[in-house]
């Protein structure tokens, strides 16, 4: 056999060296496509973990705060039936008293329902400090043996809707400068 020549050989070097950066080439290429797509699919299970997450937050906001439109609605039924139970005189007590105890009866009971849905009373005191995240200031008044800020009048309750204001209070504050 005959010894292949020295060109041949070094053309043969070149070649398998050639070879081995494209087959390098590619490997990178490849490596580099994998930690591609890597990413992407971590990417991909982090939204799907958030979406999860924020699916399940919304469902329980709508548990929890779904009804506040019928509750917000229903507000006004409460404050007519107390403003009603308030304005009732002794006279007309003993004259209707099956009648208002039924009043009495159903204001009970819408309590209880609100209570039931998570809808508490926000019932300032008079003398109590104003509280801008759960009251409303309607009018403001010097009214001496009072400090600024403190309620000089209830007008109407609050709500909250569990830990979200439905109503603000009513409230009139004092405007008494501090001596």
């Amino acid at each position: 056999m005959a010894e292949p020549k020295k060109e041949e050989m070094g053309d043969t070097l070149d070649a398998l060296a050639e070879e081995g950066a494209t087959l390098e080439a590619e490997i990178e290429a490849l490596r580099a496509e994998r930690d591609e797509m890597r990413d992407r699919f971590m990417r991909a299970l982090a939204d799907a973990e958030n979406i999860r997450k924020r699916g399940e937050r919304d469902r329980r906001e709508a548990e929890q705060y779904g009804g506040s439109k019928l509750a917000r609605d229903m507000l006004p039924v409460f404050d007519n039936m107390k403003r009603a139970l308030e304005s009732i005189s002794e006279e007309q007590i003993a004259a209707n008293k099956a009648l208002i105890d039924g009043i009495e009866l159903t204001m009970r009971e819408l309590l209880n329902v609100f209570a039931k849905h998570g809808i508490e009373p926000v019932v300032p005191e008079v003398g109590d400090a104003f509280d801008p995240q759960k009251h409303e200031a309607m009018f403001e008044a010097p009214v001496p043996g009072t400090k600024a800020g403190d309620i000089i009048q209830v007008m109407t309750e609050g709500f909250m809707l569990h830990d979200r204001l439905l109503r603000p209070a009513q409230v009139g504050v004092s405007s008494t400068p501090a001596r």
